[in-house]
């Protein structure tokens, strides 16, 4: 098997404010859209992210058509922490975990996009 790409997949209630909010914030650009879906891609990124309208009658399987969220962090690896936390705070964005050092050496902070999905840069230190 060989793997030509990567992506992950988001249910919420409102794809548009999701996307909006890595394509301002965090230099995504819209790879594709249609009704209740959007593709997001950045070449460093390693991975896509699409996001879809909770509760599209097209959305298999099934059970798993609610809202993304509680326990999910979407994270994403950064070369200079500080800066970007001092850029994204001047940007208004909503921090939920301030920046932190952990005993491992990972010094991350957290951020909630508008659909309540949990965001986090890290930095190996």
């Amino acid at each position: 098997m060989k793997i030509t790409a990567s992506a992950i997949s988001l249910n919420v209630p409102d794809p548009q404010a999701s996307a909006k909010f890595l394509i301002d914030h965090l230099g995504f650009v819209e790879k594709m859209s249609a009704d209740g879906f959007v593709s997001l891609e950045r070449p460093d990124a390693g991975m896509n992210v699409a996001y879809l309208r909770t509760g599209l009658a097209s959305f298999k399987p099934k059970s798993q058509a609610g809202s993304a969220g509680e326990g999910l962090l979407v994270v994403f690896v950064v070369d200079d922490i500080d800066a970007e936390y001092a850029r994204l705070q001047g940007e208004g964005v909503p921090i939920v975990t301030p920046i932190e050092t952990e005993e491992w050496n990972e010094r991350y902070f957290q951020m909630r996009d508008p659909n309540g999905i949990i965001v986090q840069l890290v930095q190996w230190v």
